[in-house]
């Protein structure tokens, strides 16, 4: 799930397109088909991009229109995305590494190891952070050339990766806690209970919002990790994503998507 500064995009595992919808009233812009089994999304200021799980690519959409612009070559089993100003990087969850690739033409810049079925991909401004659900921990990668700067233990599963500006954010999918890393230096700032099983998670400027895939969602204060409330949404919430005013859900097992 994804905001392009007037859309929110949202990727159909199912049906391999992606949704844009208004994100003033959720009127729907447009269905546009990508590769098999889409995963994420992710915009780079002009352009969506778009995880294609079952064909090993990404897809390139003009946010404006959907058109097409190209795929191209990931490795096995693409599912996170991310966009550091200039690049696009891709976790590979068959592959144990992730993919840099230059936005403006899709060339390949480089296959990075990282840890085990990588899951999600992030940007803190600097650096890049790989969620590895497979080996329990996130690797830290500089931006700029992909070399390994660590590797901070997370807790079961971790699975989505936000940044607040200080910190980085690990929802743990086997673990029902998020646990708060130092993105200055992955020390453990701590671990938080929220819903059953969470998956995506989205900064909202103070707060986290986390999905759980008990049909809700966790709030939780950024600065200290309290509970601020949670609020029902539709079947099997995965995706979540901040307009600058709302939050959205996207859910998987109703084929919906809440706003909040």
């Amino acid at each position: 799930m994804a905001f392009d500064g007037a859309s929110i995009w949202i990727a159909n595992t199912g049906s391999n397109s992606v949704m844009k919808l208004d994100a003033s009233d959720g009127s729907s812009l447009g269905t546009f088909t990508v590769g098999s089994h889409p995963q994420a999304v992710a915009f780079d200021g002009a352009n969506i991009w778009v995880t294609n799980q079952g064909s090993g690519n990404v897809s390139k959409l003009r946010a404006s229109d959907g058109a097409n612009l190209g795929s191209f070559a990931a490795g096995l089993n693409p599912v996170g995305v991310a966009f550091d100003g200039t690049n696009i990087w891709v976790a590979n969850n068959g592959a144990n590494n992730v993919t840099k690739l230059r936005a403006s033409d899709g060339s390949n810049l480089g296959t990075f190891p990282v840890g085990t079925h990588p899951q999600s991909v992030m940007f803190d401004g600097t650096n890049i952070w790989v969620a590895n659900t497979g080996s329990n921990n996130v690797t830290e990668l500089r931006a700029s050339d992909g070399s390994n700067l660590g590797t901070f233990a997370a807790g079961p599963g971790p699975w989505g990766l936000a940044f607040d500006g200080a910190n980085i954010w690990v929802t743990n999918f086997n673990s029902s806690k998020v646990t708060k890393l130092a993105a200055s230096n992955g020390a453990l700032l701590g671990n938080f209970a929220v819903g059953s099983q969470p998956e995506g998670v989205a900064f909202d400027g103070a707060n986290l919002w986390v999905a759980n895939s008990n049909n809700t969602v966790t709030e939780l204060r950024a600065s200290d990790g309290t509970n601020l409330g949670t609020f029902a949404v539709g079947g099997g919430p995965v995706g979540v994503a901040f307009d600058g005013a709302n939050i959205w859900v996207a859910n998987r097992l109703s084929n919906t998507v809440s706003k909040l």
